[in-house]
């Protein structure tokens, strides 16, 4: 069985950094790079780019809103073909920087805000995932299973890979518990062991009131910006080798 590792990077902005970026492309096999919206800039981005083609990890665009403030996670009120243009001006910066590096952009993550929007507006995702399919027809979009997201992106024609965030908590619905309500993060390494094993061995996860959800994805995400980040990143590492699964980078996966 293979299995994607995959991490928001780059996510900080001139000298500011949130995690070791450097040691976390040692682990992940997909790197989720900010496009200087809410976080990176065009030295970072370039940076994390090189960093991914030396470690032979794949490249992914991570588009959000202009809100550095508040990380992208806050929603503001553009209009639909407003969000389409920060989306496409944020990866076309990518694509280009990594061109320019001899690699290619393959899988693409919306950010916070901007995915939040998108995904609970069955025509604004229609409309973002059709510019994506003309500008690249080959990227991977990532998405949780039965998404706007995903539903978009296959009608659109874009391969599709579903997510498994091994840092959030789940409620009994298969939705992210909001951050900032008790138990939204899940950072201690026992609690990310048990749901990566359960998730592993039997495809399910358990939900923050006890229940048992599907959860049938190909692809685990660890935030760079949840607190030990890099360590829990190595232990999401280290079931997936302890299971017997391999890693490999999204556009392997994706179907």
């Amino acid at each position: 069985m293979k299995i994607d590792l995959n991490s928001d990077m780059g996510e900080g902005f001139g000298p500011y950094r949130l995690c070791d970026d450097e040691a976390m492309m040692k682990v992940v096999s997909s790197a989720n790079i900010a496009c200087g919206f809410h976080g990176g800039d065009p030295d970072t981005m370039a940076r994390m780019v090189r960093l991914a083609k030396a470690n032979g990890v794949g490249i992914g665009a991570h588009p959000g809103l202009p809100d550095r403030t508040g990380f992208g996670r806050r929603e503001m009120p553009f209009q639909p073909d407003e969000l389409r243009q920060q989306m496409l001006y944020q990866l076309g910066a990518l694509t280009a920087i990594a061109k320019s590096e001899g690699v290619s952009v393959g899988h693409f993550s919306f950010h916070a805000a901007m995915g939040n929007m998108v995904n609970r507006d069955p025509a604004l995702a229609d409309m973002m995932m059709a510019a994506i399919a003309a500008v690249d027809p080959g990227l991977v979009i990532f998405g949780t299973a039965g998404s706007e997201i995903e539903k978009a992106a296959k009608r659109a024609g874009l391969k599709t890979l579903a997510l498994f965030l091994a840092d959030r908590a789940y409620d009994a619905s298969a939705a992210l518990v909001p951050r900032g309500l008790p138990g939204a993060l899940v950072k201690d390494e026992a609690s990310v062991r048990t749901r990566v094993k359960r998730f592993l061995v039997d495809g399910s996860v358990e939900a923050i009131d006890g229940t048992l959800i599907a959860m049938p994805a190909r692809s685990i995400l660890v935030h760079s910006d949840t607190p030990g980040a890099l360590e829990l990143a190595r232990i999401v590492r280290s079931e997936i080798e302890a299971a017997g699964a391999t890693l490999a980078p999204a556009c392997e996966l994706a179907s």
